[in-house]
């Protein structure tokens, strides 16, 4: 099983989930972050610690976001790798309560 970043994460981008990460699954892109699902362990730490409840687990994962689980795989693939928390974008707090953002997701 894997932990899947939703589009709750879009133009919001908070990275406290990339500090946490023991086996630095995380790859951020433009306006979002994904989860590389063959990297993840399944420890659950990243969960909590997102300020917008972007991530779930699979298993767990609303209907309406099922596409971010090949999304994510999709991204992680052709996005760099992230380690370190960065600051996030400086409008993330008025995006941070916005639903239907997935057409802002840049690719």
């Amino acid at each position: 099983m894997t932990f899947v970043v939703t589009e709750s994460c879009i133009r919001c981008k908070y990275m406290d989930c990339v500090e946490v990460c023991p086996v630095n699954c995380f790859y951020e892109g433009p306006n979002s972050l994904a989860i590389h699902p063959d990297e993840c362990i399944d420890c659950a730490l990243c969960e909590p610690e997102c300020p917008v409840n972007a991530i779930y687990a699979e298993d767990e994962l609303p209907e309406a976001q099922k596409e971010f689980l090949e999304l994510n795989r999709t991204l992680s693939q052709k996005w760099p790798n992230i380690t370190q928390m960065k600051t996030p974008p400086a409008d993330a707090d008025e995006w941070k309560e916005v639903a239907d953002k997935r057409q802002y997701l840049e690719e």
